[in-house]
């Protein structure tokens, strides 16, 4: 898939993501799930090894997680969502979530949309902040360095939240609201679809800036290896263009504002 089709685009609007299968080749896979076998310090093959249910690793900037990272097909993607050129490559992919088959629970759980701007303490990520440009993110991105199925801890995504979200972003202007503030908010969405994002390893789900998602605890019997980091922009988003201007994920935050009644 050299390029997104129209109703994939449509899609992402409406829908807030879309599932890129075969984003990265499964070598690159298999060698960046070897990093990180590595850096968590367990046993592949002894599962007695894996004590936590989830261990968190840091920015990694391997080569093989740069490549991951910066295929034509994802470089193709971001033109097509975020406009041509405004967005930065990634060198790393962030901090990888390692989830483990374990009988205890991670206590990680809960409905949010990830911050993208520092607020007050720049040290405390429930501070960060969220705006109606979505100042500081392009897109969230889900990297599939394993299979996933429904019973490996897959993100789950509301379907369509993005929307009621720029809704509840519009009012707040360019302060916008702290990572805190507007996931007190979230219950007043209406009742969405959910979707968990599974998939092959080299799987790559591509997300409005504003959907809501969470993570789960481990049902399987293999870990889990992805990653989650943000695009960045080259420049914010601004949503008061003329509509022909507008990127998808401009279009879909103006689709959210003017909505009567979500």
């Amino acid at each position: 898939m050299g390029t997104l089709t129209t109703n994939q685009i449509d899609n992402f609007i409406e829908q807030g993501f879309i599932k890129i299968e075969n984003a990265f080749s499964t070598e690159i896979a298999d060698e960046c799930r070897a990093l990180l076998w590595e850096a968590t310090q367990c046993d592949p093959d002894n599962p007695k090894t894996w004590k936590f249910p989830v261990i968190r690793i840091g920015e990694i900037g391997s080569e093989p997680f740069k490549k991951a990272a910066n295929t034509d097909i994802l470089h193709n993607a971001f033109d097509q969502l975020a406009g041509k050129g405004n967005w930065l490559p990634r060198q790393t992919l962030g901090t990888f979530p390692i989830r483990f088959p374990t009988s205890e629970l991670a206590g990680d759980m809960g409905w949010h949309v990830d911050a993208s701007f520092p607020g007050e303490d720049i040290n405390n990520y429930f501070d960060w902040r969220i705006n109606i440009n979505s100042k500081g993110r392009v897109l969230l991105m889900l990297f599939l360095f394993s299979d996933v199925t429904e019973l490996d801890a897959p993100t789950v995504i509301k379907i369509g939240s993005h929307l009621g979200v720029a809704k509840i972003l519009e009012p707040e202007g360019e302060k916008g609201l702290s990572f805190m503030e507007l996931a007190r908010k979230l219950d007043s969405l209406p009742k969405l679809k959910e979707a968990a994002a599974t998939g092959k390893a080299g799987t790559v789900y591509l997300c409005h800036p504003f959907i809501v998602h969470t993570a789960q605890n481990h049902a399987g019997s293999m870990p889990r290896f992805m990653a989650q980091p943000p695009l960045l922009p080259k420049k914010d988003f601004n949503i008061n263009q003329p509509v022909e201007q507008l990127c998808p994920v401009e279009k879909a935050i103006v689709k959210g504002i003017k909505m009567c009644e979500y």
